[in-house]
This record gives structure tokens, C-alpha cells and sequence, in this order.
């Protein structure tokens, strides 16, 4: 069988404000392009669907469009919560997502009630699927409860605790069918993207590669926006996020995978790339140096390094037009010696004041001194 892996699609993400729902448009139609053209049996969307717990009119519109197209290729769908998502939220739509064979998860479920579903592909491959959505360190309680796990469970940590879960989930796995699990996680040895929230990549918030069993076939990842595979036991890999989340996140292709899988056989992992997001892109230099950069269809953060001056900001966005979204200043300033003790300062004006600042500043521009006196009479008047 062939299946499609993609996750932390972060639909309704704004980059300083900016709506990045065309993007995401683009983004979302090249994966159901993929999707169609590789001809798979199920599409895997392993959380963070959303950028927020409570997305957008615009953003819900462009989610249930790409499943229902998603589903319209032949696939089977399965989507799970991530950290980003409104698990009750999930849980609640998810007899009408039914209705229209698209599966949703918000939070864990007994195996016997859909935490592992089996399903038969057109050439009668048998594949059975274990679904963990996020747990987060209270929900992961309520989950063992639900699965029914003893009291010595419940004193474990968060790692030996998704452990049992995953044990519990996977019991079910057979040695004739493909063997799948879908989590949305933080693993042991993998690679932050840059773009992750950080509340959820915490050290008590990882989990040993070891957790998934051998006998999986493939285990789908989400969490982590940098493609890439985990060392364990089964096949683990992180499709990583299909556009770029954060300035912070390292300038690389972004992918869906499409994993060839068959019982009894290790599985093939393919990177396809997925066009239609801008690049965020940071520069840094002087205005000299930033007016000869070439600038591409990008959004872009620019460090200037030039003395500190008013005006800055406004002629790095001059030079390099619409795609600037973040100005920052980064001028090699000395540090100051203390400043004037009260006995230096008596006496003197706070114009000399403001003055001998900005000397010790290296800012030489006489409009901020013209406008700290204008401000200055503004206020004493």
C-alpha cells in the first residue's frame, strides 16, 4: 500500500500580521496534487492542522476544502490533534467528518473504539492504523484512565507513560497487515525546525524512540517542522511542516512523504517536495550592502547594521520594497561607562544630558536632538 505523510500545516499563521491563507491555498493544493498523482491509499495529517485553537472563518473554510479534496482522490483520511489544535473541537465534528470518510481525532480513544482502525486497501492489502493524538501532561493522565491502565501507570513520567499508551494502542497489530502508527510528539534525538512552540519541546515533554514497536511498519510523525527520520526500532519519521512557520526555522525544502509499505517488508520513504510558500529569508548589513541584495518572491527580516540613526528602519524598507516585514538594528555599540553620578548631572540641561547619550551611543544625528527639544517643550508647556 501507499500512503501520504504530512503534518504542522498551521493554517491561519500570520507572519508580523500578514495573512499567509494564499500561501497556505498553494500549499494545500500542491499536497492534494501529490496525493492524486501518486495515487495513494491514505492520506496521514499528524496534527497541528491549525495555528490556533480557534482558527479563522477563512482559514476553517480552507481546511475542509483540502479534506474533502484529499478524500475525492480515492484516499482514505486520518487527521489527529496536535498541541496547535482544539482537541474537543476535533472530537466534537468528528461524526460529520465521518459521514464524509474523513477521520478526525482529538484526543485518545480506546483501541476498540477507533485508537486502531483496520481497513483494507483496493488490492486487498489489510493495513491496521494506531492513532495518538497530543497528549499534554494532564491529558495523558485522563488518557491512561480511558485506556485503562493500572494506579503503578499512573505514577509514571510523561515518557513511560505514552509508552503504555502506544503498547496499548498497537496490541492489536498483525503480522499479515501494514502496521501503522500516527503520533504528535516530541522524540528523543530528533531536530527542532525553530518554529515549534516551546511550551511543548520542553525536556519533560520528550519520548524515547524506543516507544514504538518493532513490528510497526511506519510511524508517523508530527511536532517537529524539519523533515526528518528518528532512530528506532520501526521506520519514524517526521514529515515536517509544508511551509516555512518562523523566521526562526532553517532555509530548507519543505516535503510531504509518500511512504511504499507492504507486510513483512520494510517500508520506502520518498521526499516530495511541496511548492507554493514564500521563503523567509534573514539579511543583515549596511544600507550599502542591503541596496545591492536581490531580492526573490520572499519575506524577509533585515538586520541593519549600520550606526544607530532615525530613519533607518524606514530606508530599509525603501531599498527593498514590500517583502520587507521586520527591521531590526544591530549596530556595534560599545558599552557605556557608568553614567553621570546626581552631583555631575546638577546643574546641567537636559539637552547636554540627551546630548552627551547619544555621543556615548556613536548616534550622530542632529534630528533626534531637534526632536527631543520639540518633545521637551511638549511636555513642560
Amino acid at each position: 500500500m501507499k500512503l501520504l505523510h504530512t503534518a504542522d500545516w498551521h493554517v491561519g499563521k500570520t507572519i508580523k500580521g500578514l495573512s499567509r491563507i494564499d500561501e497556505h491555498t498553494r500549499v494545500l493544493g500542491d499536497i492534494v496534487r501529490i496525493a492524486d498523482t501518486e495515487r495513494v491509499d491514505a492520506v496521514i495529517i499528524a496534527g497541528d492542522i491549525y495555528e490556533t485553537a480557534s482558527p479563522g472563518p477563512d482559514a476553517e473554510a480552507l481546511v475542509l476544502r483540502t479534506l474533502l479534496d484529499l478524500r475525492d482522490t480515492g484516499a482514505r483520511v486520518f487527521v489527529i490533534a496536535g498541541n496547535h489544535d482544539n482537541a474537543a473541537r476535533f472530537d466534537a465534528v468528528r461524526p460529520v467528518f465521518a459521514a464524509i470518510d474523513v477521520d478526525i481525532m482529538g484526543t485518545p480513544l480506546r483501541p476498540s473504539d477507533g485508537g486502531l482502525l483496520e481497513f483494507t486497501t483496493s488490492d486487498g492489502t489489510g493495513v491496521r492504523i494506531a492513532r495518538l493524538p497530543f497528549c499534554s501532561q494532564r491529558s495523558v493522565l485522563r488518557a491512561q484512565q480511558l485506556l485503562g491502565l493500572d494506579a503503578a501507570a499512573l505514577a509514571a513520567t510523561y515518557d513511560e507513560r505514552i509508552r503504555q499508551l502506544l503498547q496499548s494502542l498497537t496490541e492489536g497489530f498483525a503480522d499479515d497487515a501494514v502496521n501503522l502508527v500516527v503520533s504528535h510528539c516530541m522524540v528523543t534525538g530528533a531536530h527542532l525546525g525553530g518554529g515549534e512552540r516551546s511550551a511543548q519541546t520542553y525536556l519533560d515533554y520528550w519520548v524515547g524512540a524506543q516507544a514504538f514497536p518493532a513490528h510497526a511498519n511506519y510511524v508517523a510523525l508530527g511536532h517537529l517542522h524539519r523533515t526528518q527520520s528518528v532512530n528506532g526500532p520501526a521506520p519514524a519519521w517526521y514529515s515536517g511542516s509544508p511551509i516555512q512557520v518562523d523566521f526562526g526555522e532553517r532555509d530548507e525544502p519543505n516535503h510531504a512523504l509518500v511512504v511504499t509499505a507492504a507486510p513483512g517488508h520494510p517500508s520506502v520513504v520518498d521526499h516530495v517536495e511541496v511548492a507554493g510558500a514564500r521563503r523567509l529569508r534573514t539579511i543583515r548589513g549596511t544600507l550599502d550592502e542591503l541596496a545591492s541584495v536581490g531580492v526573490a518572491d520572499e519575506y524577509l527580516r533585515v538586520v541593519v547594521t549600520d550606526p544607530p540613526r532615525a530613519g533607518l528602519a524606514d530606508r530599509a524598507r525603501e531599498l527593498l520594497g514590500e517583502h520587507v516585514v521586520e527591521v531590526r538594528l544591530e549596530a556595534s555599540v560599545p558599552t557605556p561607562a557608568a553614567g553621570p553620578s546626581r552631583e555631575q548631572r546638577a546643574g546641567r540641561s537636559p539637552h547636554e544630558l540627551f546630548a552627551e547619550f547619544l555621543g556615548e551611543q556613536q548616534i550622530d544625528d542632529r534630528r533626534l536632538g531637534a526632536l527631543f527639544a520639540r518633545l521637551l517643550d511638549e511636555v513642560e508647556r
